[in-house]
């Protein structure tokens, strides 16, 4: 079982974070291994829509589809993906430490199956590694205004 926990306190109002990080149209934007992100269902999201992502990890190009399970706008976010070796649920939380400061955490939790059964421990490590990342990048994009529309 990987079981994957980081957070991150950025300095921005809670409903700009969640709604910028709900937002699967930007996930090519701060998550450093996704390279893209493709509706299966119609817009908006909700509870059982689905997106087909396209990443690298390890080395390897992962193609899957994450549908959204719960989903409580401003607060949480759960998508889970049973695609390939590696079944994941993924889980956001976003809290306001005040009236411009949000707690934001991400949540990667899964069963290898198979190879990938050995590598748990180092998954779990390079998924840290890369979910760091990833909450440093939205971090520096909320708290900069990158992510105003320019027109």
């Amino acid at each position: 079982m990987v079981d994957v926990l980081t957070e991150i306190t950025i300095n921005c109002p809670r409903h700009i974070v969640s709604e910028y990080a709900a937002e699967p149209d930007h996930a090519s934007e701060w998550y450093v291994n996704i390279n893209s992100a493709e509706w299966q269902t119609p817009k908006p999201l909700g509870i059982g829509s689905k997106v087909a992502f396209k990443a690298d990890f390890l080395g390897k190009q992962l193609s899957y589809v994450y549908q959204i399970a719960e989903y409580i706008p401003g607060k949480k976010l759960v998508m889970r993906t049973s695609d390939g070796p590696f079944p994941m649920e993924t889980t956001y939380t976003w809290e306001s430490k005040d009236g411009q400061t949000t707690r934001m955490t991400l949540r990667n939790k899964g069963n290898p199956a198979g190879f990938s059964l050995l590598f748990s421990p180092f998954m779990s490590l390079m998924m840290k590694r890369a979910n760091n990342k990833d909450l440093k990048k939205i971090k520096f994009i909320l708290e900069s205004g990158h992510d105003k529309p320019i027109h």
